[in-house]
């Protein structure tokens, strides 16, 4: 038997699996939370602002795939083969000629500027809105295959924020790179930046990198944008590959870390939705949705069917970003089971607030302990409400709006709130608010000419919240699968790492194989599905009259 390991770098923790590659068995699993981002370092909510300290990536690293190794014993860590691992993103560092994030220097070491962007970080609004300016005077349109809009979640806008904010970064950066690209090329032992292989997941839905263009844009283009930025596509790594094929394999020094041998093959990395989609068995034209603080919606559809198919609006369209020889399509929300965590936080902060001042740790362990039921009784009371047309309806924008059509500068908001308001009530339209969110994606795909012929769910709410899945297949009148596995990203790179290692000759092989299955499945109420239909077309026109007061607002210099 042959056995790999699949890390999966979340937005809270890292989670690494050992799987049996026969039969696709978790044999030992492992979680480890970021410590710096749990006291909140070198994040700023109020400006948007979050960055993480790669110290919690290395650690969490070490930790979860020596903590695997461990459970699964010597007689399994010796039929190791393969180690994958897949990232947030867009969440990209400034690194020197070495490959060396700068935070990792002494003189930038609590400098959040030096640190991970992560992909939440919503600071280079500016310059996105610039990017999107410039791209309309360019031929040919860069902006072709990601949507027509550039995010702030994005690599270049990240990049020309943090250059314009900090001369010392800017100085000492020789060049940017992704997360997902940077983990193989620590496990490989690279030493100069040259070393780094760019996967085509995060050039092309990120970089604006494509076939088409000979790579990425123009120097044009970005000194055009802003003179920081020229010659600077002269220091990234322009061929790119796909996650079924190796980096190279473990340097000596991180075979002794991990209690593994240097003949592990490191497979080349990607972002968490993208492989999550093929731990979750993706299928041509279905809509894979990994559910958690965000989603990210994954559609794969084979190449010869995509061609002269341009969506608008989305997160990009690449040639084997997913699976190789098909088109990956993303799509996604800014916040899903965020929405959820700010309500239950907005909720809890009195008692905290108040037990904070009180010296008796029983009372605020009890405390702490009720919070964590807090959701769970939320969504049992909002279950117990029947659906109404007219009653509290919310915009699900409370960290901007990721597809379709990119706006992080748009908000939330709830309407229809009076005295008889509970917290039900105000959860129930959050929650809807989310499954018309997700409805819009499915819109938009079918808009443009790409069926959606089902729904798959993956990731910790479609297991833990019924409440919420039945909610999302009643408003978008479509049954949804819910994967077998908790894991699925991680379970994902596993299946790259088994690919890479050479055990399968395709990753369609690797799923067929390793594939776990789906246990839960989710069937439309025909009733309450055509209610939503009316509270669908009020949410659009909620949504519509916030997006005209946003534009009004900047038209006039109000923002």
């Amino acid at each position: 038997m042959s056995y790999v390991i699949g890390v999966d770098f979340g937005t809270d923790s890292v989670r690494s699996v050992l799987v049996n590659t026969v039969n696709g068995e978790e044999v030992a699993s492992s979680v480890f939370e970021y410590p710096r981002w749990k006291r909140g370092l070198y994040c700023d909510p109020a400006q948007n602002r979050f960055r993480q300290h790669p110290l919690d990536y290395i650690e969490g690293l070490e930790h979860t795939v020596r903590a695997c190794v461990k459970q699964g014993g010597a007689s399994i860590a010796r039929h190791i083969v393969g180690i994958s691992a897949d990232t947030t993103g867009s969440t990209p560092v400034a690194v020197d000629q070495r490959g060396v994030p700068l935070s990792l220097l002494p003189e930038f070491a609590d400098n959040p500027n030096a640190m991970f962007v992560l992909w939440k970080d919503h600071t280079s609004i500016t310059e996105a809105a610039e990017i999107n300016a410039l791209a309309k005077k360019f031929e040919p349109n860069y902006l072709r295959y990601v949507g027509g809009i550039y995010s702030s979640e994005w690599f270049w806008a990240k990049l020309l924020h943090v250059f314009r904010q900090d001369e010392e970064v800017r100085r000492a950066t020789y060049s940017w790179v992704e997360h997902c690209d940077w983990i193989p090329f620590l496990l490989c032992g690279g030493e100069r930046f040259t070393d780094i292989k760019r996967g085509v997941c995060s050039a092309g839905h990120k970089s604006l990198w494509a076939v088409e263009f000979g790579g990425f844009p123009s120097n044009d283009f970005f000194a055009s944008l802003d003179p920081l930025l020229d010659d600077f596509t002269s220091k990234l790594p322009n061929r790119t590959f796909t996650a079924d094929q190796a980096a190279g394999t473990l340097s000596e020094t991180w075979a002794e870390k991990l209690g593994l041998t240097t003949d592990v093959v490191v497979g080349i990395g990607a972002f968490d939705c993208h492989m999550g989609a093929v731990g979750g068995q993706i299928e041509p034209y279905f809509l894979s949705k990994i559910i958690g603080t965000s989603t990210c919606d994954i559609l794969v559809a084979p190449r010869n069917e995509m061609e002269g198919k341009l969506v608008n609006g989305i997160c990009g369209q690449v040639d084997g970003s997913v699976i190789p020889g098909m088109i990956g399509l993303e799509a996604g929300q800014s916040a899903f089971g965020d929405a959820y965590a700010w309500f239950k936080n907005l909720l809890s902060w009195p008692l905290n607030a108040l037990a904070a001042g009180i010296p008796d740790d029983t009372l605020r362990d009890h405390v702490r302990q009720l919070e964590t039921q807090l959701l769970a009784e939320l969504s049992r009371q909002a279950a117990q409400l029947p659906p109404a047309e007219h009653c509290e309806l919310a915009v699900d924008w409370l960290n901007g709006r990721r597809t379709p059509d990119a706006n992080q500068l748009l908000k939330g908001a709830i309407t229809g709130v009076d005295l008889a308001t509970d917290a039900p009530r105000l959860f129930r339209a959050l929650v809807e608010a989310t499954a018309f969110g997700a409805k819009r994606i499915v819109d938009r795909f079918i808009e443009e000419g790409i069926p959606v012929k089902g729904i798959i769910a993956l990731g910790g709410i479609p297991r833990k919240s019924p409440f919420v899945m039945q909610m999302m297949a009643d408003v978008i009148g479509m049954p949804i699968k819910v994967h077998r596995s908790e894991q699925t990203c991680a379970i994902g790179a596993a299946m790259f790492a088994a690919t890479a290692a050479g055990l399968f000759s395709r990753v369609e092989d690797a799923m067929a194989q390793m594939g776990q299955g789906f246990d839960k499945e989710y069937l439309p109420n025909a009733e309450h599905t055509a209610l939503y239909v009316k509270r669908y077309q009020r949410y659009q026109q909620l949504g519509a009259f916030i997006e005209h007061r946003l534009d009004n607002d900047l038209n006039h210099g109000k923002i």
